[in-house]
């Protein structure tokens, strides 16, 4: 859980940072190479191939390419049809893909409590968020739902694999980002505009940033905490980065949020966790007793 906070902290610079000096003046699809191609390099050292059947390496790749590859291909091209705070709004669904995702996966079945807890942290965070939005949102709403259902599947895929077929998790993230930045290479080669690279010392330093810090580190912690939380918690979770995010937009950028409907959200998805961790996940371990 500890993880799972840190790096919420971590990525609440990153959403800002994107909108604010890279969407629309920096090529999208060299972004994301740049972004996994220096997470790549991070965990490039634990590379091991020995010991483990060619599938499982195959499988590790294959959540590498869908959580990050797929998604940050997807997210970067929504910022140019959408604000910052309509990207923001856009992502509340995705607690409830991750617990519908990793319920069918895993057990076949719905859990009703788990659902209704993700529901209660998508209210929260559409609460905080609720704002006018703009023509292209229809547009931006779909990139960034593709986007989301990608990230879940592949969270979700990467736990399943850990509980399935476990490898130490420094290796499985130079898989996980190996396959990942496979993705970014194809997109950069068939649709980069080599006219459209960082022009300015803060770009570049961004994008490093984004690549080491946000991308190698955030997600090997994010993943590695996933794996230690049930499925619900994990999903909720997700939804931290709202009020998160509001709150560096106030420090750093001055973008007051409507405090009314922040303080109201930011109780709803606190709320969400207590109720999933003391009655759903306690009436869920007593029904199995």
């Amino acid at each position: 859980m500890l993880l799972l906070i840190v790096t919420t902290i971590l990525w609440a610079f990153s959403f800002s940072l994107i909108g604010e000096y890279l969407a629309g003046q920096v090529d999208s699809w060299f972004s994301v190479l740049m972004r996994l191609g220096l997470a790549a390099l991070v965990f490039l050292p634990f590379l091991r191939w020995k010991g483990y059947r060619a599938s499982t390496i195959l499988l590790y790749m294959l959540v590498g390419m869908l959580q990050l590859g797929v998604m940050y291909l997807l997210s970067f091209e929504a910022y140019t049809y959408l604000s910052v705070t309509e990207f923001l709004l856009f992502t509340v669904m995705t607690p409830l893909y991750v617990t519908l995702i990793y319920d069918l996966l895993s057990r076949r079945r719905l859990r009703i409590g788990y659902a209704f807890s993700a529901l209660l942290a998508v209210a929260g965070a559409a609460i905080i968020r609720y704002d006018k939005v703009s023509d292209h949102f229809w547009f931006g709403l779909l990139l960034v739902q593709a986007a989301n259902i990608c990230f879940a599947i592949g969270m979700v895929g990467y736990k399943r694999l850990q509980e399935t077929r476990p490898m130490p998790q420094h290796t499985a993230f130079s898989w996980f980002y190996l396959g990942a930045v496979i993705i970014a290479i194809i997109a950069w080669s068939l649709w980069g505009n080599p006219n459209k690279l960082p022009t300015t010392s803060l770009q570049w330093g961004i994008l490093v940033w984004l690549g080491v810090a946000a991308s190698g580190l955030g997600y090997f912690m994010w993943n590695y905490g996933a794996t230690q939380v049930d499925a619900g918690t994990l999903g909720i979770m997700n939804n931290m980065h709202v009020p998160a995010g509001l709150l560096v937009n106030l420090a750093i950028w001055q973008e007051k949020p409507h405090w009314p409907s922040f303080i109201a959200g930011a109780i709803v998805i606190f709320a969400s966790l207590y109720v999933h961790k003391r009655w759903v996940v306690w009436h869920g371990s007593k029904s199995d007793a």
